[in-house]
């Protein structure tokens, strides 16, 4: 197929939206179907040639997309600004993890080293580090260059990492004689730089189990450890601001004594602007001529957030060993949020509108109990006019699909291993790796150019496995709501046909067994329908049907 029906250039309805805007307005516009939301958004970053930032109202939904648009276009470059995941004035800090994504991104953004942007609305609202400190305190090393061992040692204690006698997280740090051992906030992997001397011989990642290193590189960045400075002159200036917003003595609060002592205590994120003469805010890190997309009910959620965090601060401000900042000067208001907005040609979606061009998907459930459980889906694939695909949550349930749509002589033509392959070359019928939401079906004869081949399909049909099995969860959302689906039958297992006597089966308390098939057994209250699996020596164990969650 000629792969320039897909381009972006060759798409009137991206060409309209972005010929619509202009800095300072709202276009609205429909919002796609399915997951079909994640390839639209790729198509209009690649059109545009800007920078696209994507405010989700819905964090939940930031992750999804920021995960779909990954597998739709591998190019692009993509990043998601993560929330803290604590509630305002929490005493605990955030994971070490989420401030090295968090600095990572920024740091990204300073170099416009992102095409797609994905930031929680509530995420946006927080005041941040300004871009001035992320540049004082990130430096790199080459492989050859001069190192004091000393001064290093110091630089990484004023960037906040720690010294450690074993580095296993991000933001650790060890001296073992002429070796030492880095984790580099907003890096994968940590790093081990072998001196010769006084200077770097080497520098090769390891894997924090093993401690064996695991590739060379020639140089590595290091950026803060933490969103703030710990060096003498910040503790200074922290606790000078202290002293001018909070009345009372100060020698009785435990932030002011903790940070006059060099610690980190739990907490201290929601004292950042004390840190700083001004703080900043994600709008000043965007490059200047991006382009503004959002999702979701924005004014709603900032009210709702701004409810929650007003009555938190009420709850606590009371505290004189722990007192608080007040709302505004941690978090933006709606009023700014929505000015900061003019800065930029804004495109909102809207869910109420139908879009066009890219339409759910079609119903392609399997019929449990009919002979031909697939016939919807075989009655797709024999319209002359669709190119489809079947996206598989992962390489175990795409052989598990494989081999139930062969049992059912439904052959696909080629089997992927991602996404945007297929998106390359369609085929007739295909099964890839992708473990996207949401189906959706892309009508070509309202998205596309005109002069298409005219032995091309009209509609390309993105199937995923809930839509073959509506109601269950994906592996993804599987695990996230691993405890809500201990009450949800059709969750646990997708579908009682994907099961052959022979299987291997786990249950929770007995371990693995094999699936011997269903029987019905009568236990006092009628027939019940039961899994029977086989132990060894022959050992049988019956579970209800409706106890499938032990699975």
């Amino acid at each position: 197929m000629n792969t320039r029906l897909l381009a972006p250039q060759s798409l009137p309805s991206i060409q309209h939206t972005l010929k619509s805007l202009k800095v300072g307005h709202k276009f609205t516009t429909a919002r796609p179907a399915g997951s079909g939301d994640a390839w639209w958004i790729c198509q209009l970053a690649r059109a545009s040639q800007q920078s696209l930032v994507v405010i989700c109202a819905d964090p939940l939904e930031a992750r999804r997309l920021r995960n779909e648009t990954r597998l739709f276009d591998k190019e692009l470059r993509i990043s998601l600004f993560p929330d803290w995941e604590t509630l305002p004035y929490d005493s605990f800090s955030p994971h070490q993890d989420l401030i090295s994504e968090r600095l990572e991104t920024l740091h990204r953004l300073s170099q416009s080293q992102v095409d797609i942007l994905f930031v929680p609305l509530t995420t946006a609202l927080y005041r941040l580090t300004p871009p001035s400190f992320l540049a004082a305190y990130t430096f790199s090393f080459k492989k050859g260059e001069r190192l004091n061992e000393q001064a290093l040692r110091d630089q990484l204690i004023l960037a906040n990492y720690n010294h450690v006698s074993q580095v296993t997280a991000s933001g650790e740090f060890s001296v073992r004689g002429s070796i030492i051992d880095i984790f580099p906030m907003g890096s994968v992997v940590p790093y081990r730089l072998d001196l010769f001397d006084d200077e770097i011989d080497s520098i090769r990642s390891f894997d924090v189990d093993t401690q064996r290193s695991i590739y060379p590189v020639k140089e590595i960045n290091l950026l803060p450890g933490r969103e703030f400075p710990m060096d003498q002159e910040a503790r200074h200036q922290f606790r000078a601001r202290f002293r001018e917003i909070f009345e009372g003595d100060p020698s009785r609060a435990l932030p002011y004594k903790d940070v006059g002592n060099g610690i980190n205590f739990a907490g201290i994120e929601y004292y950042l602007p004390l840190f700083f003469n001004e703080t900043a805010t994600i709008f000043d890190y965007i490059p200047e001529h991006s382009l503004c997309l959002t999702s979701g009910d924005l004014e709603g959620v900032i009210q709702q957030f701004w409810q929650d965090t007003q009555s938190r601060y009420h709850f606590l401000k009371a505290d004189r060993e722990r007192p608080i900042l007040p709302p505004d000067q941690l978090f933006l208001s709606a009023e700014q949020v929505f000015s900061t907005l003019k800065n930029f040609a804004r495109i909102s979606l809207d869910a109420q509108q139908a879009h066009t061009g890219i339409t759910p998907a079609p119903d392609v459930a399997v019929l449990r109990r009919h002979e031909q459980p697939f016939m919807r889906l075989q009655e797709l694939i024999e319209k002359d006019d669709s190119h489809i695909i079947l996206c598989a949550d992962s390489a175990g349930r795409r052989e598990t699909l494989l081999q139930l749509l062969q049992e059912q002589q439904l052959r696909p033509s080629q089997v992927f291993d991602q996404l945007s392959d297929f998106i390359a070359e369609p085929q007739k019928f295909a099964l890839a790796i992708a473990p996207i939401q949401q189906g959706f079906s892309l009508n070509l004869n309202l998205i596309a150019n005109s002069d298409k081949p005219k032995n091309a399909p009209t509609t390309i049909i993105i199937l995923t496995e809930n839509d073959l099995s509506p109601g269950s969860s994906s592996g993804t959302q599987r695990r996230r709501r691993k405890q809500e689906q201990q009450s949800n039958v059709e969750a646990m297992v997708r579908d009682l046909s994907e099961l052959r006597e022979g299987d291997p089966i786990v249950h929770v308390q007995y371990g693995i067994g094999r699936y011997q098939g269903l029987v019905h057994m009568d236990v006092g209250d009628g027939l019940v329908e039961m899994l029977q699996i086989e132990y060894a020596n022959q050992t049988k164990l019956y579970v209800p049907v409706s106890q499938l969650h032990v699975i």
